[in-house]
């Protein structure tokens, strides 16, 4: 092991403690000298180092992928549905370690921790159950002695980068419907946690996952990335993060017209009618707004709360997000952690200076916690201006800033009023307009009187600028499958 800090991660208190893993994971070997750090946001201490792997060792991994390709291509589905759900059965196993380890890399409140493996771990049951629905068509022939069947095939070797935010969930979402409909994968997460991705490869090692067909590499983003994205071997190309960030690696996929998914930033807007039920409303933009410290994307980012209800959701809102217990995860129970870093901080504090520039008020926050590092309070603002940066951008953070709104055309107007279109809410008890307000938001997404809308049932993926495709559900599966048509002379 490399020079860790014993007391860092002691404090995990993993009882499996190989689920740590400080080398990369390519063709079903473990390799890679560990070097760059990684460290805990909640309280920057030293957790371990991890590969800083480069272009060779990335194609190392696309030529593995590639070996092990034709294979798995013709494994039946039932035997790829039986290792996915192997491998589902492992993380829920070994839940806690790896919420635990989730908590000490990503900094979220270890409830929520749980949470994201348990969801996490549902792709992988849900499609390795879809590998076995993968089902063509046959079309009748312009001529008696003609045959038209439609046969549905996996793409190919598929590369896939992910964030930090969701360590665990932004990658089974990825691979679970990759690796069911029979492509090999070659994974970069996040620098900031690795360490989620490298257990869940070991747990699909052991779950019987032949060698090749999941690696893992990290490093410089700019060299693994050319590589995932030029490379003409890799036949897809799957990224979630930022939307400027998105269309680089979109340009780059175009030498070779990858197949691209993309799943960028969110301005989610939060709306509150005068018919709705606020108490209902503002529980749910806890929960949208406030979960992982705000720093989801589609978490609400601006709040457009109608004249008749204003004052009373503004006041509730302040209420309930005060009350909320942020702190260290693995110090006890914490309902808010830290931001992911420094720049994180930066950010959410210039958004508030501007919004309180523009005339906005306090109601409560608004500064950094008293635990200092990059711990901020939860933070509602009232009477914020349509124009500050609070509304025009993705804040990613714990602050709730709230719009006063008169009639549901100007609703729906002021929540379109974004390039961004992955995530939206409204709340009403009106039938009649939650229908309107569905269809006339622009988004990928609507939450009708609830603050959470991910499943991996549903599809989830935006519109505008805010990516391309869809994950989970039954549509998921699609994006790593190519139509083939077969024609037959009789």
């Amino acid at each position: 092991m490399a020079d860790t800090t014993t007391s860092e991660l002691g404090r995990i208190g993993l009882k499996r403690p190989d689920l740590f893993r400080e080398q990369c994971y390519i063709d079903g070997k473990w390799m890679g000298e560990p070097k760059h750090p990684v460290r805990n946001p909640a309280t920057a201490g030293l957790l371990g180092h991890i590969p800083n792997l480069g272009k060779a060792e990335t194609e190392r991994a696309v030529a593995a992928a590639e070996a092990a390709l034709p294979k798995w291509r013709s494994a039946s589905a039932r035997t790829r549905a039986d290792i996915l759900r192997k491998w589902n059965d492992l993380m829920l196993k070994h839940q806690e370690d790896l919420a635990r380890l989730m908590t000490a890399e990503q900094g979220k409140p270890l409830a929520e921790s749980r949470g994201e493996i348990a969801y996490a771990g549902s792709f992988f049951e849900w499609f390795g159950e879809e590998a076995k629905r993968v089902y063509g068509d046959t079309i009748p022939g312009p001529a008696s002695d003609r045959r038209i069947i439609v046969l549905k095939q996996p793409v190919g070797v598929v590369g896939a980068i992910t964030p930090w935010n969701f360590p665990a969930a932004m990658i089974t979402r990825k691979i679970g419907p990759g690796i069911a409909a029979g492509c090999t994968v070659v994974l970069k997460p996040s620098e900031l946690t690795p360490y989620s991705a490298l257990a869940i490869a070991l747990l699909g090692e052991e779950a019987g996952l032949p060698p090749g067909v999941f690696n893992i590499v990290t490093g410089d983003a700019e060299p693994i990335g050319r590589v995932l994205t030029e490379d003409p071997r890799i036949r897809k190309f799957t990224f979630t993060g930022s939307t400027p960030v998105g269309k680089k690696l979109a340009a780059q996929c175009a030498g070779t017209v990858k197949r691209v998914s993309l799943e960028l930033g969110g301005n989610a807007p939060f709306l509150v009618f005068d018919d709705a039920d606020v108490d209902a409303a503002v529980a749910g933009a806890i929960i949208s707004k406030f979960r992982n410290t705000g720093q989801t994307c589609v978490c609400a980012n601006r709040f457009f709360v109608q004249d008749g209800v204003y004052d009373t959701f503004a006041k509730a809102l302040a209420e309930n997000a005060s009350a909320l217990v942020v702190g260290d995860g693995l110090a006890g129970l914490t309902q808010q952690g830290p931001l992911i870093n420094d720049k994180a901080m930066r950010k959410v504090q210039a958004h508030v200076a501007d919004a309180l520039g523009h005339g906005a008020k306090v109601l409560t926050g608004a500064k950094p916690d008293s635990q200092g590092g990059t711990f901020y309070q939860p933070t509602v603002l009232r009477d914020v201006a349509p124009d500050a940066l609070l509304c025009r951008e993705e804040t990613f953070g714990p602050v709730a800033g709230l719009v006063r709104f008169k009639t549901e055309e100007d609703a729906i107007r002021l929540a379109n009023d974004s390039r961004a279109g992955l995530a939206a809410y409204a709340y009403t008890r009106d039938l009649a307009r939650s229908w309107r307000v569905s269809e006339g938001l622009e988004y990928g997404m609507v939450g009708m009187n609830t603050g959470l809308i991910s499943t991996e049932v549903s599809p989830f993926g935006g519109v505008k600028e805010s990516g391309i495709g869809r994950e989970g559900s039954k549509y998921g599966i699609e994006e790593y499958l190519n139509i083939k048509a077969v024609f037959v002379q009789l």
